[in-house]
Formats: structure tokens, sequence, C-alpha cells
């Protein structure tokens, strides 16, 4: 009797169904690329009409700089505005013009990102090949309506700086 009843105990072991657990694995990827201001824009107001981050219109160009520690994986995209941020209430449409340029390098085979930037619409690519710091300066300007002066107050925009994985 013992040995039928160890050996039916033992059958029911080896036919009761399988179970199964998923185990995790989890990793974290730091990027290799990172983005940091050095100076902010500043708009200034040659006239009624006009915001201008030019210093000849009393303006400070936004300076930026892009670290990239493993070459030729990532590109920089950088936007420039078309809107504000923040503004008084505005009536007319805002036309809008912006540029973006490489300003310094840390490699001199940097300096073909300016040659090899790719432009659409307001925004500016640029193929991050090498290691190392580039540093850009971006350009703003906006214009209101036709021969209507901006409402006093406090105007912000931003320039929009992106490291993409390629």
């Amino acid at each position: 009797m013992f040995k039928k009843t160890s050996f039916a105990f033992i059958a029911a072991l080896i036919a009761a169904p399988a179970f199964s657990a998923d185990v995790p694995i989890t990793g974290t990827v730091q990027a290799k690329c990172s983005i940091f201001t050095d100076v902010q824009g500043v708009y200034g107001s040659p006239l009624p009409n006009t915001l201008s981050t030019a210093a000849a219109d009393g303006g400070v160009d936004p300076i930026f700089r892009i670290d990239v520690a493993k070459a030729g994986y990532y590109i920089a995209r950088v936007s420039t505005p078309t809107e504000f941020t923040s503004s008084p209430s505005l009536t007319d449409n805002i036309t809008w013009t912006g540029t973006v340029e490489v300003s310094e390098v840390s490699d001199a085979g940097m300096s073909a990102y300016e040659t090899n930037k790719v432009e659409y619409n307001n925004t500016t690519e640029y193929d991050l090949t090498i290691a190392g710091t580039t540093w850009f300066k971006a350009s703003s300007k906006a214009e209101y309506g036709v021969d209507k002066s901006l409402p006093a107050g406090t105007y912000r925009s931003a320039v929009t700086v992106e490291c993409v994985a390629k």
C-alpha cells in the first residue's frame, strides 16, 4: 500500500502543470550628449513692431553648447521660435525669422558642421560626427502685423535644442 501511495504521489508531481515566471532585467542608459545654456537670449526692440536678438537691435543672441562624449551617435536639432511662450495679448500675426550657426568648436574638424548643416522650416540639424564641445548661436526676430506697435509688456520665447540619437 505504501508503494502504491508513493508511486501515485510521484506520478502526480510529474503530471502537475508546469509553472513559469518572467524575471525582469533593467538597465539605464545615460546620454553621451549634453546641452548647456551659456548665454540667455534677450530681445531688443529697435522698432515699435519688432523684437530682435541681434546686437545691432539692442538684443543678445542666445548661445548654448553641446558636449558629445561619443562621436557619430547623435544629431543636434535646433528650432528657433515660431511663437511666444508668454506675451501680452496679441491681435495680429507675428512673422518669425531665425538662424542657427556654429560659433565655436573644441576640435578643428567640427568647422564642417556649419557647411554640412541641414535647414528646413525653422529647424537646423547638425550631424555630430566628432566627440567634443560645439557652441552654437541662435537668432530670433519677431515682426508684428503691418504698421502696428507691439503692446507693452514682457515677451518670452525659446530656442528648442535636442540631441537626437541616430
